[in-house]
């Protein structure tokens, strides 16, 4: 589907397996099978789908989770608090965690995720996103991995969401 309106394509699908694959081969020495991979709903979905199989072509056979955080609300602008939807279903006691999100703004969710995981248990816990923007201030916590450093931009497809709409896209977009 094309129009007019459509957004202006920053990221390439191709580009997106390549960067996910590439990120992958350096995550794949720091964790083992027993890590769980703790998906941040609902952005983090797409990521977190692609780089778990990344992984395991990398020689990783991971296991899965996710966490519902909720600070947009299907705004454009964070509340400034992080809201928990649902939480984990898999023990973390003693393992080590990757939590995977699709954006890096304020980094409120993922601080907040971090903390939650710890209180879980996890022995480790690691840190991957697909993009990370500039922010003007500093932010509660840093990536240990990241794929992509994206422009200061208004972010949609790949998880990336614009109100709720533009998540599917199968490219990152800019929409401003």
């Amino acid at each position: 589907m094309t129009d007019a309106t459509a957004p202006e394509v920053l990221v390439s699908q191709q580009e997106i397996a390549e960067r996910v694959e590439a990120l992958a081969l350096q995550i794949a020495p720091r964790i083992d099978d027993d890590t769980v991979v703790v998906c941040l709903l609902t952005g983090g979905l797409w990521f977190a789908a692609d780089l778990t199989r990344a992984l395991w072509r990398a020689g990783r056979n991971v296991r899965f989770d996710a966490l519902w955080l909720a600070s947009y609300h299907d705004e454009r602008k964070s509340s400034g608090r992080c809201e928990v939807r649902a939480d984990l279903q898999r023990p973390l006691v003693g393992r080590r965690a990757l939590i995977v999100d699709d954006v890096l703004d304020t980094g409120l969710s993922l601080s907040e995720a971090a903390r939650l995981v710890k209180d879980a248990g996890a022995s480790d816990v690691l840190t991957a996103v697909f993009a990370r923007k500039p922010w003007p201030k500093p932010r509660p916590i840093t990536p240990d991995f990241v794929a992509w450093e994206a422009p200061a931009r208004y972010l949609v497809g790949y998880g990336l969401d614009d109100e709720g709409k533009s998540r599917g896209l199968p490219y990152v977009g800019a929409m401003d």
